[in-house]
């Protein structure tokens, strides 16, 4: 049978791809935009006075923003050296999309890749071009710098299909990434493309995506609804008739883009002591924006929990860019 042998947690933003100084470039879209931050929408000068005794000017200066980058930079490394040791033969990637695959046309609330491979590759200059600042300057830490085939796991994800639908489960499934022609992305989202290029450094497994909708409403999955997931596909590995040894990863969070040290040390909490209800009972209005992306680590906790493995945090640090708070918190766990 199959068996699980690592589980990972990880953050995959631009704050793990960008130099220190870039991160700045997000300020602009912060002042601009309307934040979700402990159930509320504040504008960027309401949060400014909102949070005006928690230093956060001094949080997010420059030397701050030096120091946590290179502490995010320790992690992401401790977290691929853990992958490399751990020799796993596959993985499931618990990731989410951003409007890099689906677009408005239709959104699935969940979906299950069964492509025999699945592509990346760098952007072109058209979409380079349309993209906000801050973001292209990313692309090298999730996307290659030349098109490349990825192996996938139609076997499994079509197992998870065949035993989940009969559960009352409403699966989307794609063979095949949309090319780039008129679309703004090209190839596998960056929750899937961070993993590749810097948890697997490029050495990419034959990988299961489990693309959910963490984003957008008004069809997002509860985060009970994302841990029954998890849960359910667990169950689906473990009776798996083949003697491979499994990685399974949740991609995105923390709290972003407004950042709440607070919330995510609540969360790391839940996942150290396996509290399901703290994390099913996470409201929607908590998990909006950035934040979201939470729901993939809740969906590998539903495989995780049920395991023997054990581990905890290997880095955290809550990468401000600003004194309202705006930025992203990079949490890092692994289990083994």
């Amino acid at each position: 049978m199959a068996e699980i042998v690592l589980g990972m947690w990880t953050s995959h933003g631009p704050t793990l791809s960008t130099t220190p100084e870039q991160w700045l470039l997000r300020v602009a879209a912060d002042k601009r935009n309307a934040h979700p931050f402990r159930g509320e929408i504040y504008d960027f000068d309401a949060l400014v006075t909102l949070r005006k005794d928690e230093g956060l000017a001094e949080a997010s200066s420059l030397a701050e923003r030096e120091r946590r980058s290179a502490s995010c930079q320790r992690a992401i490394a401790e977290m691929a050296d853990r992958f490399a040791a751990a020799k796993v033969d596959i993985a499931v990637i618990m990731g989410n999309d951003q409007r890099e695959l689906f677009l408005e046309d239709v959104t699935p609330a969940v979906t299950i890749y069964l492509g025999d491979t699945i592509w990346d590759q760098p952007a072109t200059e058209e979409q380079a071009a349309r993209m906000p600042p801050g973001i292209h300057e990313a692309e090298w830490g999730h996307s290659p710098p030349e098109r490349r085939e990825y192996p996938a796991l139609p076997e499994l994800g079509t197992e998870v299909c065949r035993q989940l639908v009969p559960q009352g489960w409403d699966l989307a499934v794609s063979k095949r990434l949309p090319e780039p022609v008129g679309h703004w992305s090209s190839g596998a989202p960056h929750s899937l493309g961070f993993i590749y290029r810097q948890i697997m450094r490029d050495r990419v497994v034959p990988n299961l995506p489990v693309i959910i909708n963490t984003f957008f409403p008004p069809n997002q999955p509860t985060a009970r609804r994302c841990f029954d997931l998890g849960r359910a596909i667990g169950q689906v590995i473990r009776g798996w008739d083949k003697d491979l040894r499994v990685a399974v990863f949740g991609s995105g969070g923390m709290s972003h883009f407004v950042i709440d040290e607070a919330f995510d040390r609540k969360f790391f909490e839940a996942l150290r002591t396996r509290d399901i209800e703290t994390l099913c009972a996470i409201e929607d209005r908590h998990l909006q924006s950035g934040t979201s992306e939470l729901k993939t680590w809740i969906a590998a906790a539903g495989v995780l929990f049920d395991t023997d493995l054990t581990g905890d945090v290997v880095g955290y640090e809550a990468c401000y860019r600003s004194e309202a708070g705006t930025g992203t918190a990079n949490g890092f766990v692994a289990w083994q």
